[in-house]
C-alpha cells in the first residue's frame, strides 16, 4: 500500500512539471496565431478624402450592392450611402454573418465609415436551414480531415508506446538513476512527457493547435496554483531527491539532527527515520534533514576522547600530566598516532582540571565504554600517586595555636598494578535491534554497503 501511495506522489509530481513545461512549448503556435488577428474588423482603415464628393456615392452604393447579389446569405441587404458613409440594413441567420459582411464592405474603395444595422432574422425556417447548412459544412470538414486525425491518431500511439517501453527499461534507468526511488521518478516523467509530446504532434497534424494551446494554458495555470498550495509537500520531495543523490549518510551510521542523535534505519521519500540509543524511532522530515546541520559520527572510524581530571593545585603539575601521558599512552584501545595529548585548566582556586585526549578506532570498539575505562584509569593512577584533590579545610585560630596533625602517609600506585578493561566491543544486543529495524524496504533511498559500526559520541 505504501508503495502504491509513493508511485501515485510521483505520477502527481511528474504530470504537474509536464503540464508547467508544457504552454512553453506551444508559446511559438500561440503567438503566431495572434499575429493573424485582423485589428478592429468592422471599420475601414486609412486616411479620408478632404473632398467631399456626392457623385462618388452613387458608384460605391452600385458596386457593393452587385457585390451582394453574387453571395447568397446577403442578397436582401439594402445599401445606402452618404458621403462615404455606408448604411446596411435587412437581416442575417447569424451573428458571424453580420461581421463578415462588415469586413466584406469595408474593402470596397471610398468607404469613411459603416453603419451596420442588419439585424438577426426571427423567421424559424431561415434559421433551421441555416443550422443545417452549417452542420453538413462541418460533416464535410470532419470528412476532409479523417486522413489527418487518422495520422495524428498514428504518430500519437507510436509516440505514446515509445514513451512506456523506455519507462519500463529497469535496467536503462537504474544506469542513469542512483536508486529506485530516482528511476521511478525518471520513469514517470518519461511516460507522462510522451503523452504531452503525442497530443502536441497528433494536435498539430489535425491543425488544432489553438485548441491545445488554450487547454494546456488552463492545465499550467492549473499546475502553478497546485505547486504553490503543496508547497511543503514539494520542498520535501525536492529534498528526498537531492539526499538521495548526495547520499551524506548511509545505513547504521550514527548522526545528529537538530538535538535528535541516533543511528540511521532508512530513508524514504517522506522522512528519515533513525533509531535512537534508547530504542526510539524518530522520523525527521528530509525538508529539515536537508537544511539542518547534520554531525555524522561514524563516517570517520578514528575519533578523539577527552576526560577531565581534578587534580591538588599545590601538586607538580609537570609530573602530572607526564604520569597521565604514559598511563593513557599504555592502553591497548588507544591509537599510538595521533599521539595523545594533555593540557591544564583552572576552573576554582580549590583545583586545577588536568584535561587529557587521545584517539580510539570504533571498528570494534565503544567509544563510550573506552573513555569511560580511560577515565577509570587515569583517576585511579592519579590517586594513588597523590594528585588527588584534597578535602577543603576550614581552621579556626584559638589561643594558643593547636599544633597540626601530621599528614597520614600514602602509598603510590602504578599504573601496571591497576586493571585494566579488555572487552570494550559495542552492546551486540543494540547492534541486533538495529539490524532488526534495518530491513530490505525498496522504498529506502539510502544505498546498499559494507555496515560501519557506531557508538554514541561524548557530549
Amino acid at each position: 500500500m505504501s508503495r502504491r501511495r509513493a508511485s501515485d506522489w510521483l505520477r502527481a509530481l511528474a504530470l504537474m512539471l509536464a503540464l508547467c513545461l508544457a504552454p512553453l512549448v506551444l508559446a511559438g503556435p500561440a503567438v503566431a496565431q495572434d499575429a493573424e488577428i485582423i485589428p478592429n474588423p468592422g471599420q475601414p482603415s486609412g486616411t479620408i478624402a478632404v473632398g467631399n464628393n456626392t457623385t462618388t456615392d452613387a458608384p460605391i452604393r452600385d458596386r457593393i450592392e452587385s457585390i451582394l447579389a453574387g453571395v447568397p446569405d446577403f442578397d436582401h441587404i439594402q445599401v445606402t450611402v452618404a458621403a462615404g458613409i455606408v448604411t446596411l440594413t435587412g437581416e442575417v441567420t447569424d451573428p458571424a454573418s453580420r461581421e463578415r459582411l462588415s469586413r466584406l464592405i469595408s474593402r470596397v474603395d471610398g468607404v469613411v465609415a459603416i453603419e451596420n444595422q442588419v439585424t438577426m432574422t426571427t423567421n424559424i425556417g431561415i434559421r433551421l436551414v441555416s443550422v443545417r447548412d452549417r452542420f453538413l459544412a462541418r460533416v464535410n470538414q470532419v470528412v476532409a480531415a479523417l486522413p489527418f486525425i487518422g495520422l495524428g491518431l498514428a504518430v500519437g500511439a507510436v509516440i505514446v508506446w515509445l514513451g512506456g517501453w523506455l519507462s519500463r527499461r529497469r535496467a536503462f534507468l537504474r544506469h542513469i538513476a542512483p536508486n529506485p526511488f530516482i528511476s521511478d521518478f525518471v520513469g514517470q516523467f518519461i511516460r507522462l512527457t510522451s503523452w504531452v509530446v503525442a497530443l502536441v504532434v497528433a494536435l498539430g497534424l489535425m491543425e488544432a493547435t489553438a485548441l491545445l494551446g488554450t487547454l494546456l494554458g488552463a492545465a499550467g495555470i492549473l499546475g502553478l496554483s497546485l505547486s504553490f498550495a503543496m508547497r511543503d509537500t514539494i520542498e520535501n520531495f525536492v529534498a528526498s531527491v537531492l539526499l538521495s543523490i548526495r547520499q551524506p549518510f548511509r545505513h547504521n551510521d550514527l548522526i545528529e539532527v537538530q538535538n535528535q542523535r541516533g543511528r540511521v534505519v532508512r530513508m524514504t521519500s517522506r522522512g528519515t527515520t533513525l533509531l535512537t540509543l534508547d530504542g526510539n524511532h524518530i522520523r525527521i522530515p528530509n525538508q529539515i534533514v536537508y537544511k539542518a546541520v547534520v554531525t555524522n559520527f561514524t563516517r570517520n572510524p578514528e575519533r578523539r576522547f577527552t576526560v577531565d581530571l581534578s587534580i591538588d593545585p599545590t601538586a607538580d603539575f609537570h609530573r602530572a600530566r607526564e604520569l597521565a601521558l604514559a598511563t593513557v599512552s599504555g592502553l591497548d584501545f588507544v591509537l599510538k598516532q595521533p599521539d595523545p595529548i594533555a593540557w591544564f585548566e583552572a576552573p576554582s582556586e580549590l583545583c586545577i582540571d588536568l584535561k587529557v585526549a587521545a584517539w580510539v578506532s570504533q571498528d570494534g570498539t565503544d567509544f563510550e565504554l573506552a573513555r569511560g575505562e580511560a577515565f577509570r584509569v587515569l583517576r585511579q593512577t592519579l590517586d594513588g600517586a597523590g594528585f588527588a584533590v584534597p578535602e577543603p579545610i576550614y581552621r579556626v585560630a584559638v589561643e594558643p595555636p593547636a599544633k597540626p596533625a601530621a599528614p597520614e602517609p600514602q602509598t603510590e600506585i602504578s599504573p601496571e598494578d591497576i586493571p585494566v578493561q579488555t572487552d570494550l566491543r559495542p552492546d551486540q544486543a543494540f547492534e541486533e535491534m538495529v539490524s532488526r529495524n534495518n530491513t530490505g524496504d525498496r522504498r529506502d533511498l539510502l544505498r546498499r554497503g559494507p555496515e560501519r559500526p557506531a557508538t554514541e559520541p561524548a557530549s
